[in-house]
């Protein structure tokens, strides 16, 4: 990708980086056997079940015409029942991850018929936010496990597993990665965690992970949902994160944890979960209010506005979004409803 300027390369910088969706991915998408069926216009507690014979991934390769090709994937699949589904990635390719809240499952997904399978057994504590990058391993934040993971996509090996935290409580919730790090937030402590990456990519070790304060204008609470969904700014030089229960945005300096509050023109993005960044719009999940937020920002990060607001009937409590194509693709974490090992969940797909 030609970046000539250097407002383009933070652009193009931040797009890269936290979208999964388009630019993240190299690892090949795959034929899986299905466990679910998509559908268009399912109702929202049915699901199919379907199965197939052909349990080896196949290359999937849709390149510069996804954007076509996405348009004619179903607007909604389901996932397995009582997944209860939290995180997603998407690499260019179109494969979706999901990770379980119930033991940390890893599922995959082919976006073109909404089928798949496990790749990965979880730990027995939830897998929540990740992101794939291009050399197909998933960064995935392990909830109040206080943890992270990294997994070969391809084989579901467990590459790198991080203790973040042993104080109590802890809630690892969402990760983002740039080019030399992979970034995790607490939402039960006033911190967030650096996974430094070395050269060409190379994992750490444990004893090189950093936790940085938030300090600045960010104010802990204890007692409720803290610093949750994070991005870069679309610069590229800092991250934002959201903090649920206020509403609010920050502006974090990555070095030194210093938050300045994004000033939105009054805006506030109550329940704000997951963040996904496409040049200088910002999505927001805000997820029990069954909506997503559309903000433009500035370059830096520092200010923006809401621009509009995406709904859909097939929303019921979405947390976090991946871009494919034309489309944002959102899983159903359903907070509302008692789960079961027999209530459904499924996939939406909106128009970005």
């Amino acid at each position: 990708m030609s970046r000539p300027q250097p407002r383009r390369l933070g652009r193009a910088l931040a797009a890269t980086l936290g979208l999964p969706a388009l630019l993240l991915g190299s690892v090949t998408a795959s034929a899986f056997t299905g466990t679910t069926a998509a559908s268009n216009s399912a109702p929202a507690h049915q699901v199919v079940k379907h199965t197939r014979d052909d349990d080896r991934c196949n290359s999937i390769r849709f390149g510069a015409t996804q954007a076509s090709h996405s348009a004619r994937f179903p607007r909604r699949f389901d996932l397995p029942a009582g997944f209860q589904p939290e995180g997603i990635a998407i690499d260019h390719s179109g494969t979706a991850y999901f990770g379980s809240r119930v033991d940390g499952d890893i599922y995959a997904a082919d976006l073109r018929t909404g089928l798949g399978k496990v790749i990965s057994q979880g730990p027995g504590t939830a897998s929540l936010g990740m992101k794939a990058d291009q050399r197909g391993r998933l960064f995935v934040a392990g909830a109040a496990g206080g943890n992270g993971r990294v997994i070969d996509t391809r084989s579901g090996k467990v590459l790198a597993s991080y203790a973040f935290s042993t104080t109590t409580p802890t809630f690892v919730n969402d990760v983002i990665l740039s080019k030399d790090a992979a970034w995790f937030t607490d939402s039960r402590q006033p911190l967030f965690y650096k996974v430094p990456l070395g050269r060409n990519g190379q994992l750490p070790s444990q004893a090189a992970i950093q936790t940085i304060p938030l300090t600045g204008d960010y104010k802990h609470d204890p007692m409720i949902n803290n610093g949750n969904g994070i991005s870069l700014t679309p610069d590229g030089r800092n991250l934002i994160i959201v903090q649920s229960a206020t509403g609010f945005l920050f502006q974090v300096d990555p070095r030194t944890g210093v938050t300045k509050k994004i000033e939105l023109g009054g805006a506030v993005m109550t329940n704000g979960d997951g963040l996904l960044l496409s040049g200088d719009t910002l999505y927001v999940v805000q997820n029990r209010l069954n909506k997503i937020a559309v903000l433009d920002l500035d370059q830096s990060g520092s200010s923006g506005r809401l621009v509009r607001e995406i709904k859909s009937a097939d929303f019921d409590v979405p947390t976090t979004a991946a871009l494919f194509g034309s489309r944002l693709y959102l899983p159903n974490a359903r907070f509302s409803t008692p789960p079961t090992p027999t209530t459904p969940y499924w996939v939406a797909a909106v128009d970005r």
